[in-house]
């Protein structure tokens, strides 16, 4: 059986991500592709133990234990869950991953991208992605869809706005430095154009499975 491919979906925090996701998992069943949804830091148990820890904004974690729990978190992921399924020929749609780390932790967090890089080579066994889709969006467009949801905001979404600056300045430069695996996308648009800009990047990236590109 052919592995299955692994799309990952990067962007600050109310770039859509989780929006895109699900329309994403909606599109590739119609074309008949066998396809799972996961997210990060969560996915399965432990990951999501951990995913309600780094997010408490009662709690004071600091910047080096941030990178390593959500490199363990994501360990955890790979292992319980996203290898099986690409072994057993599924796509995977993941609502971040490594290039979230190197973004937040690397940048935001100035830890140094070759330093989060290297915990997250070992957590994931030097996994990449098939594809990633970088939303795009100024980080005050994503600060006011963030309050806009009218939920409380969480610990990382509580950042000054030099944070997310810096964030979105990796981003690019991670794009710039892939471009052969990371396509831009406009998230700034409406949910609906932002699908089809998505869906025609893995038309034109990847290759379908035979008679279910229709």
């Amino acid at each position: 059986m052919p592995r299955g491919k692994l799309i990952t979906i990067e962007g600050i925090d109310g770039a859509g991500k989780t929006t895109l996701a699900a329309g994403l998992l909606s599109a590739l069943q119609t074309r008949g592709v066998s396809a799972s949804r996961l997210r990060e830091p969560g996915g399965v148990r432990a990951a999501e133990l951990i995913r309600d820890f780094v997010k408490d904004p009662a709690l004071r974690i600091g910047a080096r234990a941030e990178a390593l729990l959500y490199a363990a978190a994501r360990a955890q992921l790979v292992e319980e869950a996203i290898e099986p399924l690409l072994a057993g020929g599924d796509w995977v749609l993941l609502d971040r991953f490594v290039d979230s780390s190197l973004a937040y932790q690397g940048a935001g967090r100035q830890l140094g991208i070759e330093a989060v890089q290297a915990i997250n080579e070992f957590a994931t066994a030097s996994l990449t992605p098939d594809l990633t889709l970088l939303l795009e969006v100024d980080p005050h467009v994503g600060r006011r869809r963030l309050e806009g949801r009218g939920a409380p905001l969480e610990r990382l979404e509580r950042e000054e706005d030099e944070f997310f600056f810096r964030i979105a300045s990796a981003y690019a430069a991670l794009a710039a430095a892939a471009p052969e695996r990371i396509a831009v996308i406009d998230g700034s648009q409406p949910p609906a154009a932002v699908l089809h800009a998505a869906v025609e990047a893995i038309q034109r990236r990847l290759m379908l499975p035979a008679g279910q590109s229709g």
